[in-house]
């Protein structure tokens, strides 16, 4: 996947490069900058004296010595200011100004720490916003596996309101749907036999679905619907598959496999990508096996956003990620 959020400790990552949210003088300090320098060594250190420091923004590049990751990437956040002083532009600055970097140095695995969201002060989940939507803008045009790493759930923060928000809805729906299971049950049971629900005794199930309803979904399979729907939007294929968080390798199996059968945040990323309707993307699931469920956290909240139109699949992944659940293109 493209873009994914972990946690982790970014000096334990094993990738081509990992990005320090240094100071302006490049020779260390607390938070992760001091982590950093401790776990690659003095030699570290000898080689960012010779660096004459580094301006807000930007970013310079340092072999990664004794850490899992072949360089390290030193960039300078902004402190926050209260947004009046072009934090936000600096801010997205040292995220591409990193990128280009790795580019540079031919780094196809690069981890990034939510930078100036510390000690400097940056509001976490406008500093959230601003490293998605930058590093997504990114991928759009590269390929490339990026890593935001955060060390712990304080470290984590989407704005209140949306958090709010999908957690209204996840109530709204996963709690009924576990009162009103029972109910339910017995409304779709009673047509079947032609008498009212109050005349059965509680099932243990509901009925399995009509056999001609199901049959008449095998005339497409999953890959083949996908690939009608992308020629149907007007999108090439490596824009589809990168607005949804999808790996180009990935991508390759599903289009030369006609049965390839893929999991559900692979077919819900897709639905996200083609910003299919509920119902469009009910069918897609479909022709994978998957159904949207009211008893799964995960579905709810993707069913939020479609519902509302939303179709980043970063910014719903940056919803699952805060409510502790696997995230869409894994």
């Amino acid at each position: 996947m493209p873009l994914e959020i972990v946690r982790n400790d970014i000096t334990k990552m094993p990738v081509d490069a990992i990005v320090n949210a240094a100071n302006s003088s490049l020779l260390g300090g607390g938070g992760v900058d001091g982590c950093i320098h401790r776990a690659a060594g003095p030699e570290l250190l000898a080689e960012c004296k010779t660096l004459g420091g580094c301006k807000t923004g930007e970013a310079k590049i340092t072999k990664g010595y004794r850490l899992p990751c072949k360089y390290v990437i030193h960039t300078v956040g902004p402190v926050w200011s209260g947004g009046r002083n072009g934090e936000a532009e600096k801010l997205a600055s040292c995220y591409r100004e990193s990128l280009l970097l790795a580019q540079k140095y031919e780094c196809e695995t690069i981890a990034f720490p939510l930078i100036s969201s510390g000690a400097f002060g940056y509001p976490k989940d406008q500093a959230l916003k601003i490293a998605v939507e930058t590093i997504g803008d990114f991928l759009l045009q590269e390929d490339r596996k990026v890593y935001l790493v955060v060390f712990d759930r304080r470290s984590y923060s989407i704005g209140e309101k949306l958090f709010a928000s999908i957690a209204a809805y996840i109530d709204d729906h996963y709690v009924q749907q576990h009162v009103d299971l029972r109910v339910e049950c017995l409304r779709r049971v009673a047509p079947c036999y032609g008498a009212p629900a109050q005349a059965f005794p509680e099932p243990s199930a509901c009925p399995p679905p009509r056999l001609d309803a199901a049959l008449k979904h095998l005339g497409e399979s999953f890959s083949q619907m996908l690939l009608r729907k992308i020629d149907q939007s007007g999108m090439t294929d490596a824009q589809c598959y990168k607005k949804a968080n999808i790996d180009r390798k990935l991508f390759s199996k599903i289009r030369s496999n006609p049965d390839y059968k893929p999991s559900k945040s692979t077919v819900l990323a897709f639905a996200i990508a083609l910003e299919l309707p509920l119902e469009e993307t009910r069918e897609l699931l479909q022709t994978a096996g998957f159904a949207l469920s009211h008893s799964s956290k995960f579905d709810i909240i993707v069913e939020y956003f479609i519902a509302n139109s939303q179709y980043n699949v970063f910014e719903i992944n940056e919803a699952l990620f805060a409510f502790d659940q696997n995230l869409l293109g894994a």
